[in-house]
């Protein structure tokens, strides 16, 4: 089922939230997992996100929005994304655990996946 909300993970060492913000406007990319592919194809322009930076950072930094869906090949969605504003307060994975409102998550129960759909209960307990 399709979300409003997603979040996009992205290792700040290759691709950092303050790169997007440089960029202004980047296409994401670099998914390989199949349920992260259904989950970018499902996007659509306006859909709101929040980039989290793994690593060493593994915190919610910052927000996005989608501009365009590009589904014509099924195996590599090409979706573009403009930067939003950074989180006043980065939001941990650590934090995120101990919310309730993340238990059913696959943020949570599928740590390795890069795209994640979010509520929108999380979304602005994330942007808060």
């Amino acid at each position: 089922m399709a979300s409003d909300y997603y979040l996009l993970k992205t290792e700040p060492t290759g691709y950092s939230f303050a790169d997007l913000q440089r960029d202004s406007v980047t296409e994401w990319d670099g998914v390989s997992n199949p349920v992260a592919l259904r989950n970018l194809r499902e996007m659509k322009p306006g859909t709101k996100l929040i980039i989290y930076e793994t690593g060493d950072v593994k915190s919610a930094v910052g927000t996005a929005t989608v501009v365009s869906v590009n589904n014509d090949d099924p195996k590599n969605p090409l979706v573009t994304i403009k930067a939003g504003s950074p989180i006043k307060r980065p939001v941990s994975l650590a934090e995120m655990k101990a919310d309730t409102l993340f238990e059913d998550s696959p943020l949570v129960r599928q740590g390795r996946l890069s795209v994640v759909p979010l509520t929108s209960a999380q979304y602005k307990i994330l942007t808060k």
